[in-house]
């Protein structure tokens, strides 16, 4: 059974961290975790950007996109919910 991944991003982003979850977005894809992800408004401030991924595959994913977020210093751009 699938799970949903969710990531909550800032609409306001400088080009560097617009281009690094850009880069995490494609990462996700290109590693095969999901085919597409989607985007839906959560207020004036941020997007949710979510996918499905396979349930014994989450943790994986999980622990893949908080290092990349780390790693980017995009903590306090986007956060997994």
């Amino acid at each position: 059974m699938d799970t949903i991944v969710r990531l909550r991003v800032k609409k306001e982003l400088d080009n560097r961290q617009h281009k690094s979850i850009l880069g995490l977005k494609g990462s996700i894809i290109s590693k095969g975790y999901t085919d597409i992800i989607h985007i839906s408004d959560e207020g004036e401030e941020f997007h949710i950007n979510y996918f499905s991924v396979p349930q014994q595959e989450r943790e994986t994913i999980l622990e893949y996109v908080a290092l990349y977020l780390k790693e980017n210093k995009l903590e306090k751009s986007a956060t997994l919910l």
